[in-house]
């Protein structure tokens, strides 16, 4: 049984660990630490975890965990993630991977060197929805694929740790990770062009639009907004009809349209607990078969995704301040 540490206690953490708790998986949530050690507890009888810690810090030193789950605020990631591979501990890093490049490059870097598993959390990454969409575009029901809009937004006014520059806030690292993850997944790793701009509000990012070209052929026109509700729905659009998707960071419905606008087909989605089941199976195998890293996401991966959003910010004259 591999038995899964779990840091920071919101609402991230408690819906991976009740997930876990209904799966008939090896993976079994052992410890929670927060910096407060009632809330720690308090999580922890709510999830049934055997430890629980004051202090992030102090759960490292518990040599039964096997897992770390960092599910902290993006600005922390780097910190705990680089300080759990120091321990001794294999990692499962929620979403955004890091603030930036570098600072992903790092942690790969001393996870591969030390030979422990880490892998980000991005969940639609590991989803069977991914393989039912690439699947479909490959099959040539649409045609040749030529474009995708798309866009990911709510009104997250009220989530404090978005809009404070401190915690790496703002629409690009929370919400427009997924859509540059999507049209990758899709139109594959050649991107051969970028542009993109932001409106920024206190501070952070909340409103981002962006372009990208692949092999030269395929465009990719995104917005995410922290600040207003959009539809989260994306569109492939090909030479003989075009895929509709609602929900692009957990797809909700998948259908096909010929080129006259008429409905040809429906795909099910499977059902799921929440989505989070398909990330620790992900992590479970490669774990047994004492791999580094997913397939299903890989280090370049990370990687690459962090650099075209340090190019994007970088463009709009944005840095994020860094944890001391």
């Amino acid at each position: 049984m591999i038995k899964m540490g779990i840091m920071g206690a919101g609402s991230i953490a408690g819906q991976m660990a009740a997930t876990i708790n209904q799966m008939d998986s090896q993976m079994e949530v052992y410890a929670i630490a927060a910096r407060d050690l009632d809330r720690a507890k308090d999580f922890g009888k709510k999830y049934g975890c055997k430890k629980a810690y004051g202090s992030y810090e102090e759960m490292l030193q518990e040599e039964d965990i096997d897992l770390v789950y960092v599910a902290l605020p993006h600005s922390h990631h780097y910190k705990y993630a680089k300080m759990s591979l120091e321990a001794g501990k294999n990692v499962l890093c929620e979403k955004a991977f890091t603030v930036n490049a570098e600072q992903a490059r790092e942690i790969i870097e001393l996870a591969e060197k030390k030979g422990l598993f880490l892998t980000e959390g991005l969940w639609s990454r590991y989803m069977p929805s991914r393989k039912i969409m690439k699947d479909i575009i490959e099959s040539g029901v649409i045609g040749e694929a030529v474009s995708m809009t798309g866009n990911l937004g709510y009104n997250l006014s009220q989530v404090k740790r978005l809009w404070d520059p401190n915690l790496a806030g703002g629409a690009l690292l929370d919400l427009g990770v997924y859509l540059i993850n999507f049209a990758r997944m899709m139109f594959g790793e050649n991107m051969t062009f970028l542009s993109s701009s932001a409106v920024l509000k206190d501070g952070v990012d909340v409103t981002d639009s962006f372009t990208m070209v692949f092999d030269g052929t395929k465009t990719a026109t995104m917005q995410c907004s922290a600040y207003g509700a959009q539809n989260r729905a994306v569109s492939v659009s090909g030479t003989k009809g075009y895929m509709e998707v609602v929900n692009v960071s957990n797809p909700q419905s998948i259908k096909v349209y010929d080129k006259n606008y008429i409905e040809i087909a429906d795909y099910p989605i499977p059902e799921q607990i929440s989505g989070y089941e398909y990330e620790i199976e992900a992590c479970i195998k490669a774990m047994e078969e004492h791999a580094l890293e997913c397939p299903q996401m890989p280090h370049a991966e990370t990687i690459r995704i962090m650099e075209i959003m340090d190019e994007m910010r970088q463009a709009w004259g944005y840095e994020i301040p860094l944890l001391a």
